[in-house]
Formats: C-alpha cells, sequence, structure tokens
C-alpha cells in the first residue's frame, strides 16, 4: 500500500502492484499493468482477483466483488484497525501531556523526550514503508511514539502560545476528514492517475521548499525563509491542510479498491498505517497555523 502521507511512502496494496486502481490498463500481451509477481493478480484489471467471478465482472463493466470469505479485507477490518492505531495515539498523547509537563523547569527535559519520541515513530515508520507485508507491531508502536511527541508539542502550543490550540486542531482535522468523506462518496472529488500525478508534484514541492527552509534556519538562524512564521507560515500552513485533505482521497480510494478487488485481510492494517499518518499531519498543519495566528497577534 503506497502511502498517503506526504513523508512516507508504501507499496500498493502489494509490493508489485502500482497505485490501486491506476496500474490497471492492459498492457500489449493482454496483462494488466502492475499484475507481475502480484499473488492476488489472477484477472487482468484486478490485483486482487480470487473471485471466479472476476473476469465476468469485469466483462460486464462492473469491478469484480470479492468473494464472500474470510481473508478478505472489509470496511470492517479497516474501521477496527484505523480505531486501535488512533486510540493508541490518543492515549499515549494524552499521558505525555499529564506526565511531562512543560513548564520553565522541565520543559527541555519534555520537548527533549518528545522529539526522541518523534524520531523513533519516524524510523519505525519508515521500516513499516519498506516492508512488503504490514507488520502490526510496527503499526501500533509507530502510534505510540507518535503520540507522545504529539503529547508533548501539543501540550507545549496550548499552555505557552494559545490556550485550547490542541482542541481546535483536533476540530480542524475532524472537519476535514469529514468535508473530504463527503466529498469523495459524493463524486465531486474524482481520484484518478492526473489527480495522483498533481497531488504528488505538489507534496513534493512543497517538501523541497520546507527542507530549504530548515537548512537556511539551522544554518542561518531565526526562521529561514520564512515559510514556517508570519504571512509566509500562513499560506503554507494552508497549503499543507490541502495537501493533507488530497491524501485523505487518495487513502479512501485505496480502501474502496482494496475491498472490490479482494484484498487480503491483513491489508487493513495499511490502511489504517496510512490514514493515521495522514490524519497526523494535517492535525500537525492545524496546530502550526494556530501557533502562527497566535503569535502575530
Amino acid at each position: 500500500m503506497r502511502s498517503s502521507n506526504p513523508v512516507f511512502s508504501r507499496r500498493g496494496f502489494s509490493r508489485d502492484n502500482g497505485y490501486a486502481g491506476f496500474n490497471t490498463a492492459p498492457q500489449a500481451g493482454g496483462a494488466a499493468v502492475g499484475t507481475q509477481g502480484n499473488p492476488y493478480a489472477q484477472q487482468a484489471g484486478n490485483p486482487y482477483a480470487t473471485n471466479p467471478y472476476a473476469q465476468q465482472d469485469l466483462q460486464q463493466g462492473a469491478p469484480p466483488q470479492a468473494p464472500v470469505t474470510t481473508g478478505r479485507m472489509t470496511m470492517d477490518d479497516v474501521v477496527m484497525r484505523t480505531g486501535t492505531t488512533l486510540g493508541v495515539l490518543i492515549v499515549t498523547a494524552a499521558l505525555a501531556w499529564a506526565l511531562l509537563p512543560v513548564d520553565d523547569a522541565n520543559i527541555g527535559r519534555s520537548y527533549g523526550i518528545g522529539i526522541g519520541a518523534a524520531l523513533i515513530g519516524m524510523v519505525l515508520a519508515l521500516v513499516q514503508s519498506f516492508k512488503r507485508k504490514a507488520t502490526p507491531a510496527l503499526i501500533v508502536s509507530y502510534a505510540a511514539f507518535e503520540g507522545v511527541f504529539l503529547g508533548v508539542i501539543s501540550s507545549i502550543v496550548d499552555n505557552r502560545i494559545a490556550s485550547g490550540a490542541a482542541m481546535q486542531a483536533v476540530i480542524g482535522t475532524l472537519a476535514v476528514f469529514a468535508a473530504v468523506l463527503v466529498a469523495y462518496k459524493a463524486g465531486w472529488i474524482r481520484v484518478n492517475r492526473r489527480f495522483y500525478g498533481f497531488v504528488m508534484a505538489a507534496t513534493l514541492g512543497f517538501l523541497l521548499l520546507m527542507v530549504v527552509n530548515m537548512l537556511f534556519a539551522v544554518f542561518g538562524g531565526g526562521d529561514g525563509l520564512g515559510f514556517r512564521s508570519g504571512g509566509l507560515g500562513i499560506v503554507f500552513g494552508i497549503i499543507g491542510v490541502l495537501l493533507g485533505a488530497c491524501f485523505l482521497a487518495l487513502d479512501f480510494k485505496q480502501v474502496e479498491d482494496g475491498i472490490a478487488y479482494g484484498a487480503p485481510k491483513e491489508e487493513a492494517w495499511l490502511a489504517a498505517f496510512g490514514l493515521t499518518l495522514t490524519l497526523v499531519w494535517i492535525y500537525m498543519e492545524f496546530l502550526r497555523l494556530i501557533a502562527i495566528l497566535n503569535s502575530n497577534d
């Protein structure tokens, strides 16, 4: 499964498959692009087809449906795994908020622990991104360490910059999630190859600018090129939220395709992983926006 998060990427719902639903056009020899080497690809155009009626469905113009058997990913599986991952993240964030104070005497230690947890979480996420299959322990551990980081950074912003910022960022994240879900289900967002290419290109440009800004800040001091402060910071924060919303749409498309084409049940963990990465991205952009807006008052 390819990551919906702008920082990490995974391999499609199976390692050798392209982006689910995008690389299924038949080649000259009749095989679908992205199906070679995929143990689930037994029908042209369907990267997971094990359904004996899949070819008939394709001929009738309808997406092949997963057989009603255990071992196939369902929406309930995705919801349960996502709930587990987000639940662990929320619990560890709450514990970090409560147990790692950010007053003048303790902020240095708490911030150090938070940054350490963020680095560990990044390593775990990278390891999972390059694995062939989902490893639930890695995904849950990532959520736990990421929760510690979010708890510390949220407490710092909420207590020292903008009171209520954490709750505002949560509400903003939930609003974006709900809006994208409604827009996707209503067909207002059409996730196709062009949409995917645009989002990836825009994200690459965004990340390159952020890296350049960080390097200038590290070696030149101050706010670097100013992409994360002041008016430019607000503009780039809004762009970051919009990119996160686009990646949510890509996540929804992957989940929909995985269920329709009969992805194996363990792929639900990868769906949960991708959704968690994206929601963390959106939350952090909202938190940064709120901090910038309050620091400009």
